[in-house]
């Protein structure tokens, strides 16, 4: 089996360390080879993904990423921000469902800023479209305008789009993942307002009627985002573009109580997939040895039970984590009156015995 490390920028490099140390304690035939991508291989080689980089992440089974970014690169052009690293992956390997679990831990619900009764036993899974919508679609740029409220104006420009084989695939994962789950599907869109988003709305329904045994039901994003907050156990398997995926997804993740517990996968249609953190590259806490390796730990084990085929192995490093945090070791983003303060490497230290 082989993984393309991808460690990348800020605190990228010291969560990998650890689920790499996780991995290799494991006993499995795994190669893996590390590269650098975003503002690390922008640095080195003048591209955020360079073709040695992309060479190595398309002959993998699968890829450990880190996360990239750094506000020094701000003002670059935007072809070669660290984050167009992500972007060229997602495209080139063909990675069009994210999926990202948000799960509250028994351990970590008085972390969350909810009442504990309100998140007591949550577990969503949001399944965001990756490679269509206003991200990706065309035309985009920036122009003088000739019409509208301010002609001769500057104004910029980009597309949402989406075509109808692009949302059966992903409205097919979030029904498959849904059987083995509570059976109940949330798609969410803009219909009222965006016509990509009713061809959506249509696309889903149609592809509903394929999976009886599944229960659908559709929410306007304004919607979603506030009963995210209100009642977030209504929700299951949650289905959405791109956009609207990137945002809901975040704002899931920090009911649990920090972004750094979330892990993610990325995965195109023969499961080859990128498994990172759902978190950034947070330069302002870089090199302080604080950061919260367990969301990219957690991120190996889906690697190994979608891409590598290892559920057992899966099974157990996420065992070891529930059993770390049991222990009440946390890193500061976690930290709470009574439980022990961690380092990065300390935590990964402490999967690894419980390993």
């Amino acid at each position: 089996m082989k993984i393309a490390v991808l460690p990348g920028d800020g605190i990228g490099t010291e969560i990998v360390a650890e689920a790499v140390k996780v991995l290799q304690a494991l006993d499995l035939k795994i190669e893996m080879e590390t590269a650098l991508v975003g503002g690390a291989a922008y640095e080195a080689h003048g591209h955020p993904l360079p073709e040695a980089t992309l060479k190595l992440a398309k002959q993998a089974d699968a890829i450990l990423f880190g996360a990239v970014g750094d506000w020094k690169y701000d003002k670059l052009e935007r072809a070669l921000r660290p984050e167009q690293a992500i972007l060229g992956l997602r495209k080139n390997l063909g990675l069009f469902a994210n999926l990202r679990p948000a799960i509250c831990y028994e351990q970590l619900v008085d972390a969350s800023s909810l009442k504990p009764e309100l998140i007591a036993g949550l577990d969503i899974l949001i399944i965001r479209e990756l490679t269509g919508d206003v991200y990706f679609g065309q035309p985009r740029g920036r122009r003088i305008a000739t019409d509208g409220l301010f002609p001769g104006a500057e104004e910029a420009f980009d597309t949402m789009r989406y075509s109808r084989p692009e949302i059966e695939r992903i409205a097919h994962v979030a029904f498959q993942a849904a059987r083995k789950r509570s059976k109940r599907v949330t798609s969410v869109d803009k219909a009222n307002v965006l016509e990509t988003f009713q061809l959506w709305k249509d696309v889903v329904t149609e592809v509903g009627q394929q999976y009886p045994d599944v229960e659908l039901d559709h929410m306007y994003v304004d919607n979603a985002a506030m009963q995210l907050v209100r009642a977030p156990k209504k929700f299951d398997v949650v289905v959405t573009g791109n956009l609207f995926g990137d945002i809901l997804s975040d704002e899931a993740a920090m009911l649990t109580g920090s972004i750094g517990m979330l892990p993610s996968a990325s995965l195109n249609a023969s499961n080859q997939g990128l498994y990172e953190p759902s978190h950034g590259s947070a330069p302002d806490i870089a090199g302080k040895g604080i950061a919260n390796p367990l969301a990219t730990i957690l991120s190996a084990a889906m690697m190994l039970r979608f891409s590598l085929n290892q559920a057992a192995a899966a099974q157990r490093i996420e065992a070891a984590v529930k059993t770390v945090l049991a222990q009440g070791l946390r890193t500061a983003d976690i930290f709470s009156p009574g439980s022990t303060r961690v380092s990065t490497v300390e935590m990964g230290a402490a999967v690894l015995r419980a390993l």
